[in-house]
């Protein structure tokens, strides 16, 4: 029962959807009392299209139970760029959609600033005659400070816009707030397409509150192709044991969605998690959230190979006979909050640290060496600085 196959999606969806009413049959006992999945697919196996699959078994004439977030929310919004006379750039709101319900009585604007403050420098107001969002930001001048109108932000920074909206609507629909009670589930896709690994982070660790302080009332998937969001969602989400991860993928062979339980052996995304420590760890673009990442990978490789701790994954060497000083190391470095918002950069001496431990583990526990390119970080002295 750790793999599932379905000729199609909306069959996926329906196993989904029975697991987290009914719990997940495994092998030797079931799984109840499920709250969240948590569900990791490559871009183009088909995470969009689940997610609609998901919302459209739920739909029955004008009834719904699924609030979604996905690349069709994002399409909820469009610009009007005011072509004629530059100047009055707006982003349109499509008036017809049950996301908006309520939109003004609830003082949504309230909701949503908060939110949107954790992460931009903007500020909006919303034309409810007209459903459209006026974006400003101030800015310094000579004579002071002055907020410049209707500006056209950034793809990231409408993106973060959306996902706050959506943040704010999810959270109304966990209240019970009766313009959203008919929200059973949440399904959430892929939230961090154009951010950084910094804004993932925070989006990550936001949601996983909202999400713990919901009640179980309200179901919740999440889908991503982004390794570094899954880590956090994983490790934020999991401390009692209610959230289940899976694996999605395509057989275009046997013309089959794979659909992978993963629990308590190594997760299939370490393979990909290592690839982006080793590209950060080239590129010396360290922070310290990424020894969370690292510590994540070393335990789950000491409980397949039956240690009691993960520093049995790190080498031993002639100046860290026990490997003491760098388990110490990673054990320090590893807990604490998550840089959410001004990402802590490592220290030179960190920095080699986790360059050894990394390169040794690699070195060790034998990786395609293709996805690895060779690595130089070992040796580098101060006089062979890297383009920090």
């Amino acid at each position: 029962m750790n793999e599932l196959n379905f000729s199609n999606l909306d069959d996926a969806a329906v196993h989904i959807r029975n697991s987290l009413d009914n719990g997940i049959p495994l092998p030797r006992n079931r799984v109840k009392n499920i709250n969240q999945i948590l569900l990791f697919a490559y871009n183009g196996t088909g995470k969009t299209r689940l997610s609609m699959a998901f919302k459209d078994v739920g739909k029955l004439d004008d009834n719904r139970d699924t609030l979604y977030f996905n690349a069709f929310t994002e399409d909820l919004f469009r610009w009007d760029n005011d072509l004629e006379n530059d100047q009055q750039r707006v982003l349109k709101i499509n008036q017809e959609s049950r996301f908006f319900n309520g939109l003004q009585e609830l003082e949504m604007e309230n909701r949503i600033r908060p939110l949107l403050q954790r992460y931009a420098d903007f500020d909006f107001f919303i034309d409810y005659d007209d459903w459209v969002i006026n974006f400003t930001r101030d800015v310094e001048t000579g004579t002071g400070a002055e907020t410049i109108d209707h500006i056209k932000v950034s793809r990231g920074e409408e993106n973060i816009f959306v996902w706050c909206f959506f943040l704010a609507v999810a959270q109304l629909a966990v209240d019970q707030q009766v313009a959203y009670d008919w929200v059973k589930y949440l399904y959430i896709d892929d939230p961090i397409s154009s951010l950084d690994d910094n804004n993932a982070i925070a989006v990550a660790s936001h949601l996983a509150q909202l999400l713990k302080n919901a009640n179980r009332r309200i179901k919740t998937v999440i889908s991503s192709h982004h390794t570094l969001f899954f880590n956090v969602m994983w490790n934020e989400l999991n401390e009692k044991k209610k959230l289940q991860p899976y694996f999605l993928s395509y057989d275009k062979e046997a013309q089959l969605y794979k659909l992978r339980y993963t629990n308590s052996t190594p997760f299939f995304h370490h393979v990909a998690l290592l690839e982006q420590l080793h590209q950060a760890s080239e590129t010396g673009n360290l922070y310290t959230y990424h020894f969370n990442i690292l510590r994540s990978i070393l335990e789950k490789t000491a409980t397949f190979h039956g240690f009691k701790n993960f520093s049995a994954c790190i080498e031993q060497g002639d100046d860290d006979p026990d490997g003491v000083l760098h388990a110490r190391i990673v054990n320090i470095l590893s807990h604490g909050n998550y840089s959410l918002f001004e990402p802590m950069e490592m220290t030179y001496e960190n920095k080699s640290h986790f360059r050894r431990i990394l390169n040794n583990f690699l070195n060790n526990y034998r990786f395609n060496p293709e996805l690895f390119p060779e690595t130089s970080g070992v040796t580098r002295t101060r006089s062979e600085p890297r383009a920090d």
